[in-house]
């Protein structure tokens, strides 16, 4: 098989929550550069439509705003896909917020936005997409969830994120869960762990924080957007036909090393 060929979205169908920035603009903005048709959705509109707006100079991508932290949110966005599509091949679960605080004064609130958001969210409308997941996947060619974790998931952070970083690892556990029974209905379900992407959520990290945290990167930089793209088109795409209940760290070796 050719290597354009191999790693080729063109045609497929994705929808990548918190698209409209960060992490989940990177994802989206891979996709459509690479002929996939693109939903993406954020709870402020304005940012999704915008972001958009500019997307589709270069291909197809539509704006669906949602609030996934609310449940009637989720059926709400998941009505609006299968109404427009009648398959959907890469579901991108990107929609995340962190809470900061210490140990002796971390709020409720703190807990609960967090895991609703980071958690509860990925799970629930990866179930109410499932039936359009599934009328994608074939037994040659699975359709795709690509979870999006963090590094914090995997190894103690010096940051008090308590919530944060136990949504993350719980995200990653879920991944796993979650791909050995959706294997069945041809659905292979992944994750990607990133470590230090420019990003308005890294933007609030104390500038110590991230200077250690770059002097223990081995190397030694901050992740670009084509690092991002690069991996998740990889997930979405035949190359990583047979790769099912795996996390990939795009960390630059930090979690593993530091």
């Amino acid at each position: 098989m050719k290597i354009e060929d191999l790693f080729s979205v063109r045609g497929k169908v994705a929808l990548v929550t918190g698209g409209s920035r960060g992490i989940g603009e990177m994802i989206a903005r891979g996709y459509v550069e690479n002929g996939a048709k693109v939903y993406i959705s954020a709870r402020k509109a304005d940012a999704c439509d915008a972001l958009a707006k500019e997307l589709s100079a270069q291909g197809t991508c539509i704006s669906l705003p949602a609030d996934l932290s609310r449940m009637d949110e989720i059926d709400r966005l998941a009505q609006e896909l299968e109404r427009r599509e009648k398959r959907l091949d890469i579901l991108v679960n990107n929609a995340g917020a962190s809470w900061g605080a210490d140990f002796d004064t971390f709020p409720e609130a703190g807990w609960n936005k967090v895991m609703d958001l980071n958690v509860k969210s990925i799970f629930f409308l990866t179930q109410r997409l499932r039936k359009l997941l599934e009328a994608a996947g074939s037994a040659d060619n699975y359709a795709r969830v690509i979870n999006i974790g963090s590094i914090d998931g995997m190894h103690v952070s010096d940051l008090e994120t308590y919530s944060y970083a136990a949504s993350k690892a719980g995200v990653l556990h879920l991944t796993r869960m979650m791909a050995k029974n959706l294997a069945k209905k041809h659905i292979a379900v992944n994750a990607i762990a990133p470590g230090y992407f420019p990003s308005k959520m890294t933007a609030g990290i104390p500038q110590e924080f991230a200077e250690a945290s770059l002097n223990e990167t081995p190397m030694k930089r901050k992740g670009q957007p084509e690092d991002m793209a690069g991996v998740a088109i990889y997930l979405a795409s035949k190359a990583s036909g047979f790769v099912c209940g795996s996390v990939i760290a795009v960390d630059g070796g930090y979690a593993t090393t530091a």
